[in-house]
């Protein structure tokens, strides 16, 4: 099978390439996606992505090595394998970063990645109904971002409390300035889950020059005289080659496209040859400098069962309630992406941007929502945006099938815990509030502010990712040796092969990372039709 342009990956990033590379009738496009179709009532439904998570439902279930900086514990890795990718089971929220992040990208030698130049490719994916008259959005992009329609009535409660503790209310921080409180902004349409799947691809499936093959594994990529001439997976359980006359593009994330460069033959020498891989190209950034969002998780129980999720009669009388409402009107519990407000905040005050992101859970979320617990409550995550710490992705295996070696190396940097756990103090103080007080119970593992000392030890016992790893395919100048790509995100050292997803970050974006990755791939399928319009 030959197709112009062969796409590894369905989801934020692989969605959007495909939908904008097939907008021109003239090219085919095979979109290949390792899980199956997003057809999941629990993908539509925005709460279910909380009862699919512990059963690991359209997810790739991977686990880190032992991080010493966890007293030796694997972190959980969930990422999601299906149509949509993570957008299919994330908690939806949307969030483009600091300016500062792209100013960064682009001084560390990528030009046309400055805050300025990517901001019309956010505005391009955009139908933001939060802000419809706003000359900081977009209005007519596929990825609608909505409000929560039936927000928890203990919100509003956390909101009072940040500012009762200085932190002011900034409604959209996305505009440019993220410092303060607000109401979370949700990649929703309608009351249900709009996914880069729903966005892009749906509207589209009718498109003839546009070919979707999911329960498709990559196992590797053939190359020829360094080109890349082809991707060989499984389709159907049978093994088969697709060909590209143009371009193979990785959109497999900060997991699976430095993967299958490696399996190919593209990585660090050393690495490959202890593996018996074939060296074909030795690109030592391949794999190298994964960055991720540790999170501490601070939970406190409440004696009410009237505005929180939770394991009661009470509680199971809601969710029976609100399934038939968000049946009947898409509104209700159901619609809650349960991380439905938060805060930036600084531990310094002349950093380039906060260090901090809050994100306040409406019930008891333990242990990746994978410990149960009897009775109601909240949870706040204490994230680190920026981590100084640097891990890696390396193979197992030769065999795509298995699972990576993925090591973040949380707190392997000693700069990253004392950031975390001033946050932390910060996160508490907000927390004892007065605005919280007709809410608040025990905690369910108690720590002090006043206590760093604690706060560190329950950060090693209980901390894990905030699912958002990247820059394991780094976009950097040939100068710079660990650099996976170019500023077109182009492999160096290899034609008609790209990677195009969150593993080009040159560093990780203050926030969520699936807003940033949908503005990347608008971003490459720009830079691609033009080279191809050029050639």
């Amino acid at each position: 099978m030959e197709f112009d342009y062969v796409i590894v990956g369905a989801g934020s990033a692989g969605c959007v390439l495909a939908a904008r590379l097939t907008e021109d009738p003239s090219v085919r496009v095979a979109l290949l996606e390792a899980g199956g179709p997003d057809d999941s009532v629990l993908i539509r439904a925005p709460l279910g992505f909380a009862a699919g998570a512990p059963v690991g439902l359209n997810t790739a279930r991977y686990d880190t090595v032992p991080q010493p900086g966890l007293k030796g514990r694997r972190g959980f890795q969930p990422r999601g394998r299906v149509l949509g990718g993570s957008s299919a089971i994330n908690a939806m929220m949307y969030v483009r970063g600091a300016p500062s992040d792209y100013d960064a990208w682009a001084a560390a030698g990528n030009p046309g990645w400055g805050w300025a130049e990517v901001l019309p490719y956010f505005k391009r994916l955009e139908h933001n109904d939060c802000f419809p008259h706003s000359d900081a959005h977009g209005h007519d992009g596929p990825m609608h971002i909505n409000w929560l329609r039936s927000p928890m009535p203990i919100v509003q409660d956390f909101l009072a409390a940040c500012e009762q503790r200085g932190v002011v209310r900034n409604l959209d921080y996305n505009a440019g300035r993220q410092d303060g409180c607000w109401p979370t902004q949700v990649t929703q349409q309608g009351g249900e889950r709009c996914s880069a799947a729903r966005a892009y691809l749906a509207p589209n499936l009718r498109r003839p020059n546009l070919r979707i093959f999911t329960r498709a594994q990559a196992l590797r990529l053939t190359l020829q005289d360094r080109r890349a001439t082809g991707v060989h997976a499984l389709l159907d359980g049978k093994e088969a080659t697709l060909r590209a006359r143009r371009e193979i593009i990785l959109a497999g994330g900060a997991y699976g496209s430095p993967q299958l460069l490696m399996c190919s033959g593209i990585g660090a020498g050393a690495h490959l040859q202890s593996l018996g891989i074939p060296v074909l190209h030795d690109l030592p950034g391949v794999g190298s400098g994964l960055q991720d969002h540790i999170t501490a998780t601070l939970i406190w129980r409440t004696s009410r069962t009237d505005g929180t999720l939770g394991v009661s009669l009470a509680g199971g009388a809601a969710i029976v309630q609100g399934i038939g409402q968000w049946r009947r009107e898409r509104t209700g519990l159901i619609t809650s992406n349960v991380a439905e407000a938060g805060a930036f905040l600084r531990t310094t005050p002349d950093g380039p941007a906060p260090e901090i992101e809050l994100e306040f859970i409406v019930g008891i979320v333990d242990n990746h929502n994978r410990s149960m617990h009897l009775g109601h409550g909240y949870s706040l995550h204490v994230t680190l945006m920026r981590p100084a710490s640097r891990g890696s992705v390396r193979l197992a295996s030769p065999d795509a099938r298995q699972a990576p070696l993925i090591d973040p190396n949380y707190f392997g940097d000693a700069r990253d815990m004392p950031t975390l756990v001033a946050g932390v103090q910060q996160a508490l103080g907000i927390m004892a509030a007065p605005a919280l007080d007709a809410w608040r119970g025990p905690m369910l593992y108690p720590v002090s502010a006043g206590d760093p000392l604690s706060i560190e030890s329950e950060i090693r016992r209980s901390a894990d990712t905030e699912y958002h790893p990247s820059s394991t395919c780094r976009m950097g100048p040939r100068t710079d040796s660990q650099a996976v790509v170019d500023a077109e995100l182009r492999v160096h050292g290899i034609q008609a092969l790209r990677v195009v997803d969150a593993s080009i970050m040159p560093a990780v974006t203050t926030g969520n990372t699936n807003g940033p990755t949908l503005m990347i791939a608008e971003k490459a399928a720009e830079l691609i039709r033009k080279q191809h319009a050029m050639a």
